[in-house]
């Protein structure tokens, strides 16, 4: 075996001498002299003597055997191949390489051309292509590779390289440099773009920050492909670029880059280009006539920037391109009509701009067409037969514009089609049959006016269509059953309708559905049972309809559900018990149903509930312990019969919704209606304050004294034995009718009666009213409904004063007594309390009994506090302290 000591190890013997004496350079020179001269014998004897003098003399001569040994067996090729080894074995040794992809690098061999990954010039055997992509490699990149003279290709991409590139700024004969997807930082240094000979530059998926100075592009005559994207770099991009004239990829999106690009003296220039990409920086500016003298472009991407302005009118004379996307910006005006001519465009995406202007009847002529997106623009006008002629389109996004018309049948012919997005349009008519003839993969035609029914579809539809979006239009009809042929469907929203039929039971077999939305489409009829049999459901909504029976217990079959939206049906029956299954439900809502029984205590293991909803129901006792339900907000289950704390002794109390009037007003500072809008004193009389109506419930505010009275009443006559009629007391007759006699008119007919009224005239509305009050009360006027009766506005008297007017629920056995009547009336009439609204007179036939109190026009607490409109700020804190004071002092 030959022994030869390479350079490596003299490199490393070397420094080892040189730590251990920490001697410079010139030290040891001086020190070497001084012991060749005779008359420093005794200096030298020192050095030879010491400790540190042996050592210093043992790696001297170490050092110079081992040079005249390499000297003398050494070639000149051998120390030249020995470079390229030196320089592989550092550069490995600033590497992590974990998966011992590098293993067969070793520094005991003469050449590593056999190593992995390396190659070499076959005639010179040195090193010039290193390709390290994918090795999971980590560290950094050492100068170890300056030693590498002769490298003309280095690709380390996707690894998790880190720091720096400043030790590959140096290489002159280096080609294709790829260092794309790693964990790269810093500036990239301007030095390496004068590398003369660099043709490929990819740079892409680092962390490089910084700016680019025009120094970079000082000496790019050779490069041709340049990939700057997906790092940090801000500032503009550099006005040198223009020297770049062999470009023929530019690619700098995703960076910070910002300003009006040189487009004119700069990018304009560079006529071989072929892709030119600044998608997704801060550029803005218009976009000037030249980009004609791009004869070969074929990809522009300036999409996700600040662009406005018109878009080029001279586009269309690129004949070569094929993508075209430019959307997110702020292009205004109408499309370029010379856009007709790229007829190889196949990807043309304008979307989120400013366009204007009809939708072009010329773009048939754009027969290589497969993606056209010109979603979220303000175009108008109506879809042209003529897009028919684009039999290569898969993609026709327009939602979200101003068009109108119907939807053309030519559609049909585009066979390729896979993607209809029409949504949010003024699209009206009915949807082409033939539309479900293709082969279609998503159709969305939401937010239009679309009418008629929903076609039935075809087999080649039913083993495509994934999303089916037809909500917010006015369809009717039935929803076909054919609905559960669709084998792959995902999404299936139909809300917002107005079908008037079932939910169609053979949903069932759509064993990939995730969302099943068909909220107020005016559905009837039971929740199917077996709705989740495909156990792929995970938001379910069927709120706003008026589906009636019980909640199936096959819901708990749902097992992946995350929404379960019931709420705002007929519902009625217990809450079922199977709802404990879903593991997986954050949210649920039930409110306003018929709903009965107990919450099932089950339902407080759901630990991933996040909200529920089950107010206005008949439901009663504890609510389950755990979960969401130990921090539950009263207005969720407000509007029971009796719901109570899990912690609460004792049986739970059963809630009547008590409505009630008061007057916030009426404590500490009158002049102070903060948070009420439209809070002021009533025009009336002095004697009836301006109060607010305020509730605890849904009902509609109504005065204390109308609801105390009606209680008493409904009590009072319950108890009583059925007594003789009597006809009205003359004086209340004599107050409203003038001339009207002792008989009067029949009581059949009924009378109006105004308690304490100061006039004895009746006005033309107050005959009329005693006459056929049907006639007023009516829909239009009704203002709430309570638990004994509805509130409705009528103006009487002659100056047509509002009033608020209650009718009774029935009770012929108790209510018939007109004495008894009259008495109690005017009883409850004399009470005075300031929170108190005083009852004006009522109404009575054996029929129909009213109660008329004063109309105080500010709304109820309900709506002030959930049903507010956003423009409105809310009740302040003072304001809802006062409501409640005033609560309290009205029922005490």
């Amino acid at each position: 075996h030959k022994t030869q000591l390479n350079s490596f190890s003299l490199f490393i013997l070397s420094s080892k001498c040189h730590n251990t004496l920490s001697l410079s350079l010139s030290s040891f020179l001086t020190k070497l002299a001084l012991s060749l001269n005779p008359s420093r014998e005794r200096f030298v004897e020192s050095i030879i003597m010491g400790d540190q003098g042996r050592k210093w003399i043992t790696c001297t001569l170490f050092l110079a055997m081992s040079l005249m040994i390499s000297l003398i067996n050494g070639e000149s090729n051998s120390i030249q191949l020995n470079d390229d080894v030196l320089g592989l074995i550092v550069f490995k040794s600033d590497l992590n390489d974990p998966s011992s992809h590098l293993t067969s690098w070793n520094e005991d061999d003469d050449s590593p051309c056999s190593w992995s990954y390396v190659k070499c010039n076959p005639k010179t055997s040195r090193v010039t292509e290193l390709s390290l992509d994918g090795l999971a490699l980590t560290g950094k990149i050492g100068r170890g590779i300056q030693k590498l003279q002769h490298l003309k290709v280095l690709s380390l991409s996707k690894n998790n390289l880190t720091g720096n590139i400043i030790a590959l700024s140096n290489n002159n004969n280096l080609q294709k440099l790829d260092l794309s997807h790693n964990s790269l930082s810093g500036q990239i240094p301007s030095s390496l773009g004068s590398v003369s000979s660099l043709r490929y530059l990819d740079l892409t998926g680092n962390s490089f920050s910084g700016t680019l100075s025009d120094d970079f592009f000082n000496n790019c005559s050779s490069l041709r492909y340049l990939s700057l994207s997906h790092n940090h770099l801000e500032g503009q991009i550099p006005s040198t670029l223009f020297r770049c004239s062999v470009l023929n990829s530019l690619n700098l999106s995703s960076n910070r880059f910002s300003g009006n690009p040189s487009f004119v003296s700069g990018i304009w220039k560079l006529q071989r280009l072929r892709l030119l990409d600044l998608s997704f920086n801060s550029l803005s500016g218009s976009i000037p006539l030249g980009i004609f003298s791009l004869h070969n472009l074929k990809v522009l991407h300036l999409q996700r920037n600040q662009f406005s302005g018109s878009l080029p009118s001279d586009i269309g004379l690129c004949p070569h391109l094929n993508r075209v996307d430019l959307s997110f910006n702020r292009f205004s005006g109408e499309l370029p009509r010379t856009l007709q001519r790229l007829t190889s465009l196949n990807h043309l995406d304008l979307s989120n701009n400013l366009l204007s202007g009809d939708f072009p009847a010329w773009i048939g002529d754009m027969t290589g067409l497969v993606h056209l997106d010109f979603s979220s623009n303000d175009i108008t006008g109506k879809l042209p037969s003529s897009i028919g002629n684009l039999r290569s389109l898969k993609d026709l996004i327009l939602s979200k514009n101003k068009l109108s018309g119907e939807i053309p049948e030519s559609l049909e012919s585009c066979k390729e089609l896979m993607i209809v997005q029409l949504k949010g349009n003024g699209l009206v008519g009915s949807i082409p049959d033939s539309l479900f003839d293709l082969g279609l993969q998503e159709m969305d035609f939401s937010g239009n006016g679309l009418t008629g029914s929903i076609p039935r579809g075809s087999n080649r539809l039913f083993e495509s269509l994934t999303m089916l979006d037809l909500s917010r239009n006015s369809l009717s009809g039935n929803i076909p059953g054919e609905v559960g042929l669709f084998n792959h469907l995902r999404y299936l929203n139909l809300s917002w309708n107005h079908f008037n039929t079932r939910v169609p039971p053979e949903i069932e077999f759509l064993q990939n559905l995730t969302v099943l939305d068909l909220r107020n489409s005016a559905l009837i009829g039971s929740v199917p049972a077996d709705i989740c049999d495909s156990q792929s459901l995970q938001i379910l909504q069927l709120d706003g309809n008026s589906l009636t029976g019980y909640i199936p217990e096959g819901i708990g079959n749902c097992s992946s559900l995350k929404l379960l939206s019931l709420s705002h049906n007929n519902l009625t029956g217990p809450i079922p018990k199977s709802l404990s299954n879903l593991q997986e439900l954050k949210i649920l809502k039930l409110e306003a149903n018929k709903l009965s029984g107990e919450i099932p205590k089950e339902l407080g293991e759901l630990q991933n509930l996040l909200l529920v909803n089950i107010s206005f129901n008949r439901l009663i006792g504890r609510l389950p312990f755990g979960g969401v339900f130990q921090s539950l907000d009263q207005s969720a289950i407000q509007g029971n019969l009796g719901i109570c704390s899990p912690l609460l002794r004792g049986p739970c109390t059963m809630n009547v919704p008590k409505p009630l009037v008061i007057n916030p007003n009426t404590y500490g500072n009158r002049n102070n209606n903060e948070g009420v809008p439209g809070n002021r004193a009533s025009s009336g009389s002095k004697k009836f304050h301006g109060g607010m109506f305020l509730s605890v419930s849904v009902i509609v505010a109504i005065s204390a004294a109308i609801l105390i009275f009606s209680g008493v009443i409904i009590i009072t006559l319950l108890n009583a034995s059925v007594r003789r009629r009597l006809t009205f007391v003359d004086n209340a007759l004599e107050s409203i009718f003038s001339g009207s006699s002792r008989s009067g008119r029949s009581l059949v007919t009924g009378k109006l009666v105004l308690i304490n009224s100061r006039s004895s005239r009746s006005s033309s509305s107050s005959q009329e009213f005693a006459r056929n009050p049907e006639t007023l009360l009516n829909k239009a006027s009704r203002i709430g409904e309570g638990v004994f009766g509805t509130v409705y506005k009528v103006p009487l008297g002659e100056h047509g004063r509002n009033l608020a007017v209650k009718k009774l629920v029935p009770s012929p056995p108790i209510l018939q007594n007109l004495e008894d009547f009259d008495r109690e009336v005017r009883i409850l009439a004399k009470a005075k309390h300031p929170n108190l609204v005083s009852i004006k007179g009522y109404f009575w036939t054996p029929e129909m009994q009213l109660l008329v109190s004063e109309y105080i026009p500010n709304g109820n607490l309900q709506s002030k506090l959930h049903e507010r409109e956003p423009s409105t700020p809310p009740l302040s804190w003072d304001v809802r302290y006062r409501i409640i004071l005033g609560t309290a002092k009205g029922l005490a």
